[in-house]
């Protein structure tokens, strides 16, 4: 007892004694705690909540657009094996004319069949209430068009339904499972502001549009264990006769794969930085405690003189790295959750749920305990056991300088172009090169880090460099109600601002690739586009593709397709139609699943003339709102897109979020970076305090003893900066890589600006720690540290 009570006394003395350095170790510790647990948590209480809201709201299972379709192919729809329950409703997207808004915007007007109605997408109501039964014009809002609306219950909306104003008062805000990341098809990112989903009785919306007893959308919820396969097949036979679009699973929803993407994205996020941050931050701490107790040889010694054991002086360090790990751990846990709940603040305005609870995991603590524990305890053990093999009376003497010598540069004659201080560092780097390479290595880890953190923002940018300015230069997208005539384009044309005008014309298709599929969007590419060019592999716009099939190149992984391989290709339209098409180009492209054909081939295999489903337009900037008036003021627009708009949404919703965590992990590998030069100069000076003392001694300024051991410090950042940035683009790559989804993706983009900012933080942490280890300098005690015990 008496024992350990010394040892304790001696254990509180190191830790108040190296309490700088310490603190300094457990903040580079906890940075990677942090991140471990900020991102884990999120994504842990996201895809609990997710699962949570989707079952307790009843979210259907498949899902089927038609053109029209009596409610008594209810009956039959219910009947397919595998069907629990069928929901027949009617869905309409048209224009709203909103006060103070000139910007065109689309509502998607729902309606359920209440002779049918199975309570499936259950609503939750979030303020005021449901329509009356007989009342007319009453509806419900999603919450994330009210807020960007700034609607309240009581004001009025106005859509053209039919070619019919109506009017629409807001009686009730509400969420559902089905749009919790509510974005129109084709948009590519949301719109809160200018795509609201409303709900209203299923007379009045199927009086507007003269579907009185029909239906042209359905929503099935599966039994345990049936084949989604075999009952889309079904729904398909069933509804094609009514212009059935082809049935589709949970896994395709836009909602739900946005949703789930964002979280597989998060998942990667919370996967791939975290563990190369908790990486970095154990090797840094298993190299900082290896060197920092290689300085208290002398002190080891003498507890090993006095009788204590191997074991005890063991356990004694062990206590020491424990107090580090717990308090970095501690630290990391409590930080981690907090900006877990900033975040969870963040994602609620882009990904709508009832409610978001970020669930302290203990399992994600303990892993980041165990592995950090693991790591400090190895670094202690290597160095603890080297000293103590030693005998006492050899291990209490300083170590042995090492043997002299020449440098490179003095075997070469070319010392006289270096000065003497500088001689004096590079003989020491090459006594001690394991030490060096180890030092350089820490700085190379806080500069990629640094990459790390920050590259995300250049990805961004360039992602709206390339898909709204390479490759859509339209600044306005139009879509129409229905199929028009190429004649239509010259009505667009005499439009207020625009300048230039092009036609396009696109079709569900379902693509096949022997069992691989995927239901998407095809686009038939006019001849001589020039305000819509996608690009291949090599920048470089479409060539002729000769009948054949472009895909983008996240569409053909997903189908495993290369360049000659045939597809299969379903109509989701019309009569049907299947063609086979060969691949014959590949697309970049950021966003979705997308394909491609001539307009001409597209128009041969629906059997049509010229037509276009929609229009891209050039649009002078100074006319857009009287544009967007004439947009709203014609019946046969569905839809209008506006660049500026979209690029504001995605500024402030995916953008945003990406941009937080790029926040976050800025802020931990700036503590990082800096933890790394600040141990590294400050250790140098424990592990040469005698030999500097001694050259003071022998009449060396305060400044030359500084020139050599900060100078030292100086050379490895110098060295170790390039390797930092290679190490930081490396790092960046393996998160590209799991940020490959199929809704999104980032391109491996490194800025001049972000390896800059990356380089001045680390020489600003160097100057800082320089001036910090000049002043201890200055301190010592030359003849307290000149006491060897021979």
């Amino acid at each position: 007892m008496v024992c350990m009570r010394a040892l304790d006394r001696i254990l509180v003395r190191d830790v108040l004694r190296m309490q700088g350095q310490l603190l300094a170790v457990s903040a580079v510790l906890a940075c990677g705690v942090a991140t471990l647990v900020l991102s884990l948590s999120l994504m842990s209480s996201l895809d609990r909540t997710q699962a949570d809201y989707y079952r307790q709201y009843r979210f259907a299972q498949l899902f089927a657009r038609l053109r029209r379709a009596p409610l008594d192919l209810g009956d039959s729809l219910a009947k397919v094996p595998g069907v629990a329950q069928v929901q027949l409703r009617i869905v309409m997207d048209v224009p709203l004319d909103l006060p103070g808004d000139t910007a065109p915007s689309v509502g998607r007007l729902i309606a359920l069949a209440p002779e049918t109605d199975t309570h499936l997408n259950e609503l939750v109501l979030r303020q005021g209430r449901l329509p009356s039964a007989d009342a007319t014009g009453e509806v419900l809002v999603s919450e994330a068009f009210a807020a960007a609306q700034n609607l309240q219950i009581g004001d009025s909306i106005h859509a053209i339904a039919n070619g019919r104003r109506m009017k629409l008062a807001i009686v009730g805000v509400v969420l559902s499972p089905e749009y919790i990341f509510q974005m129109r098809e084709g948009a590519g990112v949301p719109d809160d502001k200018h795509f609201g989903v409303i709900w209203m009785n299923y007379g009045e919306l199927a009086a507007a549009f003269d579907l009185q007893g029909a239906f042209n959308d359905l929503a099935v919820m599966l039994q345990p264990g049936a084949s989604a396969a075999d009952v889309i097949d079904e729904i398909d036979r069933l509804t094609a006769a009514y212009g059935g679009t082809g049935a589709y699973d949970r896994q395709s929803q836009l909602s739900n794969r946005h949703t789930t993407d964002a979280i597989l994205q998060l998942r990667s996020v919370a996967i791939v930085p975290p563990i190369i941050f908790l990486a970095v931050s154990a090797f840094l701490v298993h190299m900082v405690l290896s060197r920092l107790i290689g300085t208290q040889r002398e002190q080891i010694a003498a507890l090993k003189a006095f009788g204590y054991t191997g074991r005890e002086i063991g356990g004694h360090y062990l206590r020491l790295v424990l107090i580090i790990v717990l308090v970095g751990t501690t630290a990391g846990a409590v930080i981690g959750q907090c900006l877990a709940g900033v975040a969870a603040t963040n994602y609620e305005k882009v990904y709508r749920f009832p409610s978001l609870v970020i669930h302290f995991e203990p399992r994600i603590v303990l892993t980041a305990l165990l592995v950090t524990a693991c790591a400090c305890i190895a670094g202690a053990f290597d160095a603890v056991r080297r000293v103590v093999r030693l005998p006492p009376a050899e291990a209490m003497r300083p170590e042995a300088p090492a043997s002299f010598r020449p440098t490179l540069v003095e075997s070469l004659g070319l010392a006289h172009w270096f000065s003497q201080p500088m001689r004096m560092i590079l003989r020491q780097l090459k006594r001690h090169p394991f030490k060096a390479l180890l030092a350089c290595l820490g700085i190379a880890l806080g500069t990629a880090v640094m990459i790390l953190g920050s590259f995300i923002q250049d990805a961004i940018d360039y992602v709206v460099q390339y898909e709204f300015y390479q490759t859509r230069r339209q600044n306005v997208t139009l879509n129409f109600v229905d199929v028009r005539p190429p004649q239509a384009l010259n009505e667009l044309r005499r439009w207020p601002g625009v300048l230039r005008c092009e036609p396009v014309r696109t079709t569900p298709v379902r693509l096949q690739m022997e069992n691989r599929w995927r239901r998407v969007a095809l686009t038939g590419l006019a001849p001589r586009s020039d305000l819509f060019r996608p690009l291949d592999e090599h920048l470089q716009p479409l060539s002729n593709l000769r009948q054949g099939l472009a895909l983008s190149i996240k569409l053909a992984e997903v189908l495993d397709a290369r360049l000659g391989d045939t597809l299969a290709v379903e109509v989701l339209e019309g009569m049907r139609p299947v063609r086979n098409l060969m691949v014959t180009a590949l697309v970049k492209d950021y966003s979705g699943l997308n394909a491609y054909v001539e307009a001409e081939t597209l128009h041969r295999m629906l059997d049509e003339g010229a037509c276009c489903s929609g229009a891209l337009l050039s649009v002078d900037a100074t006319q857009l709102t009287p544009f967007c008036e004439k947009v709203k003021a014609t019946p046969r627009v569905a839809s209008a897109t506006i660049r500026s708009a979209l690029l504001r949404s995605f500024h402030e919703s995916e953008a945003k979020n990406l941009t937080l965590m790029r926040v976050f992990n800025m802020m931990f590998a700036s503590i990082i970076a800096f933890g790394v030069v600040y141990n590294t100069a400050h250790i140098s000076l424990a592990e040469r305090k005698r030999e500097l003392a001694t050259m003071r001694v022998l009449g060396f300024s305060r400044g030359e003893v500084a020139q050599i051991l900060l100078g030292e410090l100086a050379l490895l950042t110098l060295v170790a900066l390039p390797i930092g940035l290679a190490m930081g683009r490396g790092f960046a790559a393996i998160s590209v890589w799991a940020l490959n989804t199929e809704s999104q993706r980032i391109p491996l983009v490194i800025s001049p600006a972000t390896c800059a900012a990356a380089v001045a933080t680390i020489v600003f942490a160097a100057a800082v720690s320089a001036l910090v280890v000049r002043r201890q300098l200055d301190r010592l005690e030359l003849l307290e540290i000149l006491k060897a015990r021979d």
